[in-house]
């Protein structure tokens, strides 16, 4: 790829602007549930990879470990997380979602899902697709972790 600035709008720009434009209507969209955008993350997360310590949390709703003990202790008061000592770390806690929680998330993702579908209402079903697939190997490209996984894999 060329190291040319393009004379066409930067793709850092376009995804600020996008970014931009979805966290306007999440936080609009989630305001009326109480919960923020960076607690919806934290919730859809926990969702999809339970026992998260908070430090792991943290780094997949990108936002600083401290951001994170906060909206951790929030959540935990508000009854939509609980936390438990780790088997193998004895001080590290593992987050998982309440029942309560859970059932906060299903109303959230019900206000957020015509957000998503207006992003996408332009777009065939073929094209939608493609974007996602494409944001996918992008987010991969700046994953750090997963490339260095991968490089130990590679290694046996």
């Amino acid at each position: 790829m060329s190291s040319k600035i393009p004379n066409s709008p930067r793709l850092s720009y376009l995804v600020k602007w996008v970014e931009r434009g979805l966290r306007l209507r999440l936080d609009l969209a989630l305001e009326p549930h109480g919960v923020t955008t960076p607690e919806y993350t934290a919730l859809s997360v926990l969702r999809e990879r339970d026992g998260l310590s908070s430090a792991q949390l943290a780094r997949r709703v990108f936002v600083t470990a401290q951001a994170m003990n906060q909206l951790v202790i929030r959540l935990e008061r508000r009854g939509l997380i609980r936390r438990t000592p780790s088997a193998s770390h004895a001080k590290t806690m593992c987050t998982s979602l309440t029942a309560k929680g859970a059932a906060l998330l299903a109303a959230c993702d019900r206000a957020t899902l015509p957000i998503e579908e207006r992003a996408l209402s332009q777009l065939s079903r073929s094209d939608a697709a493609a974007l996602r697939r494409t944001l996918s190997t992008l987010v991969d490209s700046f994953d750090d972790r997963r490339k260095h996984e991968a490089r130990v894999a590679k290694l046996g």
